[in-house]
């Protein structure tokens, strides 16, 4: 059992919160059409695309001049109940309405700063490796991977070869060849591990090492590039993910989600199998390997 954390770059002056609240807004109005909210559709005439801001304005019962300050990033004054206003026009779901009140009102809830180094809890790892058979590991902000178990490593790569830095999902997802064929729907993956870094820099905005990492993915990776422009948030628990293992073949494994309690902003995350499939009888093969499957993973072509 191996617990890390993984140090980033010291460097960036943090995310610029009022132009995450502009960008924000202003892609949550362009992706609604007149006809989702009940208003007439002028068709060709329209030169932008989505909702006028006159008209997402209508829709909150504010005036188009205040929320054009708002979507210009002045949330200064802004009350909850005229956010949550504009939430219901825009169709916002919770992790969104979150998101746009974290942004618009930072004093209100901006959280302390993240500290140099995430810990985990002495008890935590005793728990991972107890969960035998299951792979595990624990999760916190900018996506770094904390801590994990021997099947965790079996599946998901040996993670304890990686630099500290490197031990973190969006580096892993957007930098590394390996994981894109890991992921039968890589792009989903993707799309699931930016939407958990803007939940992040909305929390955090004045992180420089969430900033730092931002900037780095935006050089190096185009499709990061392409969907950190979408300013999509959500808050994904559980799901079913796919994975090609080199070893094993294509894996259907479950995952869970589990946010700790001891606001350390961590997540406990736990995959299994469907009793009695050709997943199950993969991930029993895996386990009965033992350290042999987390070498064989880092060598297989």
């Amino acid at each position: 059992m191996d617990e890390h954390a993984a140090p980033a770059p010291e460097t960036g002056a943090g995310l610029d919160r009022r132009a995450e609240l502009s960008e924000f807004l202003r892609t949550r109005r362009a992706r609604l059409k007149p006809q989702d909210v009940g208003l007439p559709d002028f068709g060709r005439h329209r030169r932008v695309p989505g909702l006028r801001r006159e008209e997402l304005a209508q829709l909150a019962g504010v005036s188009v001049a205040y929320y054009t300050r708002l979507e210009q990033g002045n949330g200064r004054n802004v009350s909850a109940e005229v956010l949550d206003a504009i939430a219901r026009a825009l169709r916002l779901t919770d992790a969104e309405h979150a998101h746009l009140t974290h942004l618009a009102k930072p004093k209100q809830h901006k959280k302390k700063p993240p500290a140099r180094q995430q810990q985990v809890r002495s008890a935590l790892p005793q728990l991972l490796d107890a969960m035998d058979g299951v792979p595990a590991y624990v999760v916190g902000r900018r996506s770094e991977i904390l801590a994990w178990n021997r099947m965790a490593a079996a599946v998901f790569g040996d993670w304890a070869q990686l630099p500290a830095e490197e031990r973190n999902w969006a580096r892993l997802v957007f930098l590394r060849p390996e994981y894109r064929d890991l992921f039968v729907d890589w792009e989903q993956k993707a799309i699931d591990i930016v939407a958990v870094l803007r939940m992040d820099a909305g929390c955090y905005p004045d992180d420089p090492r969430l900033s730092a990492l931002v900037g780095e993915l935006s050089v190096k990776s185009e499709d990061f590039r392409r969907l950190w422009a979408t300013h999509d948030v959500k808050d994904k628990n559980h799901g079913l993910k796919r994975l090609r293992h080199p070893l094993v073949g294509e894996l259907s494994l479950h995952f869970e989600s589990l946010k700790l309690t001891d606001g350390s902003d961590q997540s406990l995350v736990t995959y299994h199998a469907e009793p009695g499939s050709a997943s199950a009888e993969a991930l029993r093969l895996l386990a009965s390997w033992g350290a042999d499957a987390t070498r064989a993973w880092s060598t297989a072509p």
